[in-house]
């Protein structure tokens, strides 16, 4: 590809943008909620310089947050350098015209074991207290706060609105 050629694939999604109806902030907001909610796993992103990793996870979606429990992994390297962080999320078996996805752009926290946070998140996906105190290792709480979401859901046009949308954090609780 020449530089003309990646320019053009690069701002494909802006140009088309263009020519389409934006969907109101909060139907977006209702749609990106109910998909976060009744979808389990992630691609997690993280990385610093060269040393990049994208790892499949369980999450769970509360108060506008993602949470993961995670035992560790080469993941806690770029975390610790580079708290933002990239996700995706997406249908496991997409059907043409019926695609429905989400890229979402963040910063990672890590939640402090046993903190109050922690203990009702752990509630919140059934896993017992007593059982996380007893393991040899912590199992760690990660948490994504979303700052940029980008959805691509093909059944948006039966609506009348452009197929991508882009979802930027203000004062949202998302």
């Amino acid at each position: 590809m020449n530089e003309e050629q990646y320019q053009q694939a690069e701002t494909f999604w802006q140009r088309k943008q263009k020519d389409e109806k934006v969907m109101e902030k909060e139907k977006l907001e209702k749609w990106m909620e109910e998909f976060l909610t009744h979808h389990k796993v992630l691609a997690l992103a993280t990385g610093m310089k060269e040393d990049l990793r994208v790892t499949p996870l369980e999450y769970s979606y509360h108060d506008g947050a993602l949470y993961i429990f995670t035992e560790g992994g080469l993941k806690f390297h770029g975390i610790h350098e580079n708290k933002h962080v990239g996700a995706a999320i997406f249908e496991d078996n997409p059907v043409f015209g019926k695609l429905q996805s989400m890229q979402i752009s963040g910063v990672i926290e890590m939640v402090e074991l046993f903190s109050k946070e922690y203990n009702g998140v752990a509630l919140a996906r059934k896993i017992p207290l007593d059982a996380l105190h007893q393991l040899k290792e912590p199992m760690w709480l990660l948490k994504i706060i979303p700052e940029e979401i980008t959805c691509l859901n093909s059944l948006f046009k039966k609506e009348g609105y452009g197929s991508y949308q882009q979802w930027k954090k203000q004062n949202s609780p998302l």
